[in-house]
C-alpha cells in the first residue's frame, strides 16, 4: 500500500514537472511566438491578426479618429498604463489587469467570456483567443504583469 502511494505521488510530481516544461510555442497555437511578456502580448495579440484569423485587438480598440471600442485604446504609447491597475471604463469596480492575480483581472474575464462581463466576449464575435493564448496572457498577469 505504501509503495502504491509513493508511486502515485512520484507519478503526479513527474507529470506536473513535465507540464511546466511544455514549450510555449506548443500551447500558443496560432501565435507561435507569443510569450508571457508585455511586449509579446502587445505585438502578437493586441497588434496582429493570428494564423487562425483572429483579428488584432487594435482593429476595434484604437482611436483612429473615433472613440475606441469600450473606451480602451490598445494602439497607443501608454497602453501599459491603460491596462495595469487601470479601472474598466464599462464595469464599475473592475480592474483590467491586477498584477499577480489573473482571477481578479477583468481582461481575463473578457477574453474568456465569463458571466458578469459587460458587453460581449473579446474579440467581439470571435474567433476568440485559444486556451493556450489565454494561458500565456494569464501567466504574464500571474508573474506580476511586468512592463517587459
Amino acid at each position: 500500500m505504501r509503495r502504491t502511494i509513493q508511486a502515485l505521488l512520484f507519478g503526479a510530481v513527474a507529470l506536473a514537472a513535465s507540464a511546466c516544461d511544455e514549450k510555449l510555442s506548443t500551447i500558443a497555437g496560432p501565435t507561435p511566438n507569443l510569450e508571457p511578456t508585455f511586449t509579446s502580448i502587445q505585438r502578437d495579440v493586441f497588434g496582429a491578426r493570428d494564423l487562425a484569423g483572429r483579428p488584432a485587438c487594435i482593429s476595434c480598440h484604437t482611436a483612429n479618429g473615433r472613440a475606441p471600442a469600450g473606451g480602451l485604446n490598445l494602439d497607443s504609447a501608454d497602453v501599459y498604463d491603460r491596462l495595469v491597475n487601470a479601472p474598466s471604463t464599462r464595469k464599475a469596480g473592475a480592474i483590467l489587469v491586477v498584477p499577480g492575480d489573473p482571477e481578479a483581472s477583468y481582461i481575463i474575464h473578457k477574453v474568456e467570456g465569463r458571466p458578469g462581463i459587460v458587453g460581449g466576449r473579446m474579440p467581439f464575435n470571435g474567433p476568440y483567443l485559444t486556451a493556450g493564448q489565454i494561458l500565456i496572457l494569464k501567466r504574464w498577469v500571474e508573474i506580476g504583469a511586468p512592463r517587459n
